[in-house]
């Protein structure tokens, strides 16, 4: 028997072993394509999952570098090739795709391909996606397609599988929705019992202040302090329910594995790229743990909420025995001086009352357009 079967079958068992270890969606796409590409030898390959009105909701390359990709511009309509695998739902390996009857061009800066392999991913009668391949790294006699049906085979293989980690991914994020969802209705929860009860206080205490102020001074001004400190009672307590995402997971998970998992949360909620790194971090005295904690979650906000940057790298890293949080954004940025002055402080006051409590010290670097980066570093302890 020839070496090559073997071969292609320790190419396929590696390749479905990189897609079992994501859970991302965005990360399986990416997985599947590098694997398609590698596994058939290919100098392109993309994978489209397609939308409910003639485009794609995700489109994912490999073999394009990200400057080409951005010159190419828009995603690709169902149109052509990719509409025949997603409307018929068969294979098509072609000798030169630009010849093909229902080929309709692609950009200028589109890279130029000839022989074609595609199938579409089905999760049982639905099709899924898309997987295709071009020029095939090969010696190619005139007229023929480099893809074999062996390569075709393989690719199949690989489908099969591509739906089941996709299949799985997507169920997995609809897990987590549901668990956002859920947070979010404890969070509510939360806000209501312990603030509710602050708030009516406040506002007996208000209406007493309002009735006294005529007719006894001295004792509306007494009033009207008992009402800036339920105030500030509430405040705190706002703010507590808020920014908790449970402490109590520090005892249990650590702070990387805790920080990791609500990172992994935030990039799910919202648009923008959200990434952690943890390196060589060992176990903390739990007061600085909880600080970073929080430093990180105040940050994470003001950087989601309000530069507008589309991606927000978290990292956390040993350094003399204590750790170093950096969370750096690419938004638009501030005037650290001229927030101070304008009375706003986008919770770096607190930033700071938290980082200097627990023996550490916090660093702002920003200027409008040029992003912000936020740096807390702790002693060991």
């Amino acid at each position: 028997m020839s070496q090559a079967p073997r071969s292609g079958l320790a190419a396929v068992s590696s390749a479905l072993l990189a897609m079992s270890r994501h859970l991302e969606v965005r990360d399986v796409l990416k997985t599947i394509v590098a694997s398609a590409r590698e596994l058939l030898d290919a100098q392109y390959a993309a994978l489209g999952v397609p939308d409910d009105h003639g485009g794609f909701a995700q489109f994912v390359v490999d073999g394009v570098s990200d400057h080409q990709w951005k010159a190419i511009g828009p995603l690709p309509r169902q149109h052509g090739i990719l509409a025949a695998m997603l409307q018929e739902a068969k294979v098509e390996r072609l000798a030169d795709v630009r010849k093909d009857p229902r080929f309709e061009g692609w950009p200028s800066a589109h890279p130029d391909m000839s022989d074609f392999l595609g199938l579409p991913i089905r999760d049982g009668d639905e099709v899924i996606g898309a997987l295709f391949l071009a020029n095939k790294n090969c010696p190619k006699p005139e007229g023929s397609c480099g893809f074999t049906a062996e390569d075709e085979e393989l690719l199949g293989i690989l489908a099969q599988h591509a739906a089941i980690a996709l299949t799985n991914a997507r169920l997995y994020e609809r897990s987590r929705e549901l668990t956002i969802a859920e947070e979010r209705s404890r969070l509510a929860h939360e806000l209501h019992d312990a603030v509710s009860q602050k708030l009516f206080s406040l506002r007996l205490t208000a209406q007493a202040a309002t009735a006294l102020v005529d007719r006894d001074p001295a004792r509306a001004k007494g009033e009207m302090h008992q009402v800036a400190v339920l105030a500030a009672e509430a405040a705190d307590e706002l703010r507590a329910a808020v920014v908790e995402l449970r402490p109590a997971a520090l005892d249990e998970d650590g702070l990387v594995a805790t920080l990791r998992t609500q990172i992994q949360v935030l990039d799910r909620a919202h648009t923008a790229r959200v990434t952690f790194a943890g390196r060589g971090v060992k176990a903390l005295p739990s007061a600085q743990e909880e600080a970073l904690l929080r430093v990180a979650q105040e940050a994470l906000h003001n950087a989601l909420r309000h530069s507008g940057g589309e991606h927000v790298d978290v990292t956390l890293d040993r350094r003399d025995g204590g750790a170093v949080l950096r969370i750096t954004d690419d938004g638009s940025g501030f005037d650290p001086k001229a927030v101070r002055r304008a009375g706003r402080h986008l919770g770096l006051v607190s930033m700071r009352d938290r980082a200097g409590g627990v023996g550490g010290t916090l660093t702002v670097e920003s200027a409008p357009g040029k992003g912000t980066v936020i740096e807390m570093e702790v002693p060991g302890g």
